[in-house]
């Protein structure tokens, strides 16, 4: 029941936006009583939260099933990128973008966001960590896995104003290009 709440979750966020998703039309989509539904998540910030938060958890698993395939790669920092962004494509990140910015004005969201983004962003951090453990230790191991995130969610939302695919494809092999370099060099062997 509390995965069918989730996934109903998720398609509501998608479908109606933040503020069109209601407990009651979650609970009508998951075929669940809304006293079921208060019983597992008792506030709609609560609710939107553990959704977000149980996607990232199968993200990471389709992440990490793919870590043998990408370590035999030639090209194994470009590849994870590729994944990086394929992982950010459909509803998980368009139900994310939505709480972001329900999150501006949203106290309790925020808090309850607050909580859940650095699970959601740690997980990327730990794949790109077992894909690249000569790379992990270094300092700005971590700056440049957060950046090839802001690139991806930036590249993304502002395709959402054209949705002009050539447009999108263009931009993010220009940005992935550039991702591959700033990871060559930075974690380049110092002398």
């Amino acid at each position: 029941m509390r995965v069918r709440l989730l996934d109903a979750t998720i398609d509501c966020l998608v479908e109606y936006g933040y503020a069109g998703t209601t407990t009651t039309r979650v609970a009508d989509r998951a075929g669940v009583t809304r006293g079921a539904q208060v019983h597992h998540f008792p506030t709609k910030a609560d609710l939107v939260t553990s959704a977000i938060r149980h996607l990232a958890a199968k993200r990471t698993e389709v992440a990490m099933a793919e870590l043998d395939r990408l370590r035999a790669s030639t090209d194994p920092v470009g590849d994870a990128l590729q994944l990086m962004w394929e992982m950010h494509q459909g509803p998980v990140f368009s139900a994310t973008v939505e709480l972001w910015v329900a999150s501006r004005t949203d106290a309790e969201l925020r808090r309850q966001m607050a909580l859940v983004e650095p699970i959601a962003t740690s997980s990327l951090v730990e794949f790109g960590k077992a894909l690249l453990p000569e790379h992990a230790a270094h300092h700005e191991f971590l700056h440049a896995v957060y950046t090839a995130m802001d690139v991806v969610r930036g590249i993304l939302i502002a395709s959402w104003a054209t949705r002009d695919q050539g447009e999108l494809d263009a931009r993010w092999e220009r940005g992935r290009r550039h991702l591959r370099l700033l990871f060559t060099t930075l974690m380049a062997p110092t002398a």
